[in-house]
């Protein structure tokens, strides 16, 4: 009983280790087929094939991130409704008040995100 035990392991390890190898020798062949003639031209950045300008390092407002992780979170919130309204009749009564205190949650939160000025631009 205990070598069935520690084969799981043994499996599992063996998995490890194939996909580090594999990672491994990927990063390796890319390194031995890559070419090795440098030059202005080809270390040059690109991006669209338009020139860069400027330094890289561009400050941005966390008013943006903010606005992006609210929508974000409120965009799989309602997800989670497709199934429950795919199955509306079949669930009951229980299941309606799960849903609905779920959607107090989110008018609950999106009216804070709201009241504390998340959602202005300025």
């Amino acid at each position: 009983m205990e070598s069935a035990y520690y084969q799981n392991y043994t499996l599992i390890l063996i998995l490890l280790l194939g996909g580090v190898f594999l990672g491994l020798f990927s990063l390796f062949l890319g390194w031995l087929c890559a070419p090795k003639k440098p030059s202005k031209i080809k270390q040059s950045v690109y991006e669209c094939g338009v020139e860069a300008k400027g330094s890289a390092w561009v400050q941005f407002r966390v008013q943006f991130y903010i606005f992006a992780l609210v929508f974000v979170v409120f965009d799989i919130e309602t997800i989670f409704l497709y199934p429950w309204a795919v199955q509306f009749k079949e669930l009951g009564v229980g299941a309606f008040v799960k849903i609905a205190i779920f959607v107090g949650m989110l008018l609950l939160s999106w009216f804070y995100v709201w009241k504390k000025g998340d959602l202005e631009w300025d």
